[in-house]
């Protein structure tokens, strides 16, 4: 068998495993696991960058779409994290003063 089809078995099969583990995940750690997924966007944002500095040519645009893509991805990750958070806060009540009036 050809090296690019183990490659891209390889690969469908983890699209496969990824799907099911994902689908098993109560709703209730689906934040944290969000949070876990930023974090490992920061490591791929850095590696792109990495990469990106000893790359010439198709390589270097390849490099900055990539770079421009995770930034997005991980700026993107932390706010829908962000507002999930605000979600399951608790809102203040406005206290009510003896002559029936909210206090501002």
């Amino acid at each position: 068998m050809s090296e690019p089809i183990i490659w891209l078995t390889i690969f469908i099969l983890s699209v496969f495993v990824g799907i099911e583990v994902i689908s098993k995940v109560s709703s209730t750690l689906h934040t944290p696991l969000m949070s876990g997924a930023n974090a490992i966007h920061g490591v791929i944002l850095l590696g792109a960058i990495i990469v990106t500095a000893h790359a010439s040519g198709v390589a270097l645009v390849v490099g900055l779409v990539a770079i421009v893509l995770a930034a997005v991805n991980m700026v993107g990750g932390f706010v829908v994290t962000d507002r999930m958070l605000q979600m399951f806060t608790r809102k203040k009540t406005p206290k009510v003063s003896k002559t029936g009036e909210a206090a501002a």
